[in-house]
């Protein structure tokens, strides 16, 4: 009998019990993976918490986490391009991830490249592919633009700004803390501003101008939302993709957005972005290349075992973290 962080009612960290877990025989068209690495998403906590999220989480009892890295220990009916043996990744729901073994969509599954490590792409393979969709997509940046990223120290944030600046960006970021503005900085951030004792729209308005940012990768919600609307340039995009202080109030299309400079807002979700299997392939072979080529760390800070998931939730929560979390089985 395999173990995982089982939820039988949303909630705090406690939430996750550590107990058996069975897994049945993969259903045709899924593969049975033996989790070596997973990662650790600050969705994660809206998941196990309740918090609204574009993903569903299905009723409990409930095993949340859409990152890992395993090895195939079985395939289901109708299985063709997986075998057992082979190392494979993924970074999208259905949820499951805190597991030691789980049953996984082969067509939402990914072969890992060789000479890539098991910790290093479950840590980096959903923020990677989030990245790749904002950057590339979402709003495509080009060589010049600058760019605002919010908690830009965060396991997110710093990938944002690696890849942000090896596409040309100056990039201005948000932390919370002097430390982590050093964080950002080494991480390809032109411009680290701490919330509490600088305004980021000045900072943004001061290094291009007057004119404001292109994009504004907005991953704080509530607290900074208006003034990330106030730092955009006319016809700037805001690109909504989390709420770690809580969701934002409602926009209003004509004082907020048309009268700012007919500003764009969207709330992105990789699952919308990686719907169709030739556009995963697609994101996860840049995001492959872009590792190898050394454009990209993976940031891994914290390192749990799997049993002692609560303690990495308590850690990201508490909002004094850097860098990326990963569970070991």
């Amino acid at each position: 009998m395999s173990k995982a962080q089982v939820i039988h009612k949303l909630g705090p960290p406690e939430a996750m019990k550590w107990q058996d877990w069975p897994v049945p025989d993969p259903a045709p068209g899924e593969v049975r993976l033996r989790h070596t690495a997973v990662g650790v998403n600050y969705a994660d906590t809206y998941h196990r918490g309740g918090i609204s999220h574009p993903w569903p989480v299905p009723a409990p009892p409930v095993v949340i986490g859409f990152e890992g890295v395993g090895i195939v220990e079985g395939v289901g009916e109708g299985v063709t391009g997986f075998q057992t043996g082979d190392r494979v990744a993924y970074g999208i729901p259905p949820l499951g991830s805190y597991s030691e073994v789980r049953n996984y969509p082969a067509d939402k599954l990914l072969h890992l490249p060789d000479g890539l490590d098991d910790k290093q792409v479950a840590a980096l393979l959903m923020k990677g592919m989030t990245a790749h969709y904002l950057l590339h997509r979402t709003y495509a940046v080009q060589p010049g633009d600058t760019i605002l990223v919010h908690a830009a120290a965060g396991g997110m944030g710093l990938i944002l700004c690696q890849w942000a600046k090896a596409l040309g960006a100056t990039v201005v970021g948000t932390v919370s803390t002097p430390e982590k503005a050093e964080v950002a900085r080494a991480a390809g951030c032109d411009h680290p501003v701490v919330r509490s004792q600088q305004s980021f729209v000045d900072v943004v308005r001061d290094v291009t101008d007057g004119e404001g940012c292109a994009v504004v990768y907005e991953a704080i919600g509530k607290d900074t939302l208006q003034d990330s609307l106030d730092s955009l340039r006319l016809m700037g995009v805001c690109a909504a993709y989390g709420h770690v202080s809580g969701p934002p109030d409602p926009i209003d299309i004509i004082q907020d957005l048309g009268r700012r400079g007919s500003l764009f807002i969207t709330r992105p979700a990789i699952m919308h972005y990686v719907a169709k299997r030739s556009d995963l392939e697609w994101t996860a072979r840049d995001l492959f290349k872009a590792i190898g080529d050394g454009i990209l760390d993976a940031n891994i800070n914290y390192e749990y075992p799997l049993k002692d998931a609560v303690k990495a939730h308590q850690a990201i929560e508490s909002g004094k973290t850097l860098g990326a979390t990963v569970l070991i089985p």
